[in-house]
């Protein structure tokens, strides 16, 4: 997997704005995948940042980047640990969220929709994504919205620049490590 790839899709969590990023990517094996990311989290680890391979399919492997201090956080969310319930996650070891999560991924073809609440998606938009089969949104950028779209809005505006910034600075010659955030 490219640094490139990684830091058009993580930036914003590599900078510390968000919880967690997804991104695709192909491989010719399951160890060439597990050697690169054990490279990778020796170097995102003293940043707080974790990657994993959540799910391998026709090829393409799905890596989770993310800062578990953030998802703890977001977790303790009265809304986001009431709507992982639901789904059988207790938000309380997100851990084993974690574990649930990729047992859920391994289940079925698409993406179970919780999975928005381990990105750090607004519990509310997650719900309303839910609850409107993915329909009736406010507002449609990083993600679908259902509660505050001026805030909104502007989050994706933030994790745009911060993705091109990014982006500038990796083809200046800045490593991931080097700019990634420590939070």
């Amino acid at each position: 997997m490219s640094e490139e790839l990684i830091i058009q899709h993580c930036a914003p969590t590599l900078a510390g704005m968000k919880t967690g990023s997804l991104f695709s990517c192909p491989y010719e094996t399951r160890q060439e995948v597990r050697e690169e990311i054990r490279s990778l989290n020796r170097r995102l680890r003293p940043k707080g940042i974790r990657v994993l391979p959540i799910r391998y399919k026709n090829q393409r492997v799905l890596i989770y980047l993310y800062r578990p201090s953030c998802l703890r956080r977001d977790f303790l969310d009265r809304e986001a640990a009431a709507l992982l319930a639901r789904y059988g996650y207790r938000a309380g070891q997100p851990e084993r969220c974690l574990v649930r999560l990729i047992g859920r991924l391994r289940e079925g073809e698409g993406f179970p929709h919780e999975i928005g609440l381990f990105l750090g998606y607004p519990p509310e938009d997650v719900k309303g994504f839910i609850e409107n089969k993915a329909g009736g949104c406010k507002l449609a950028g990083t993600w679908k919205v259902y509660g505050d779209a001026r805030k909104a809005k502007q989050t994706f505006q933030r994790y745009k620049l911060c993705t091109d910034i990014y982006c500038d600075r990796w083809a200046r010659g800045m490593s991931v490590e080097g700019l990634a955030q420590f939070c």
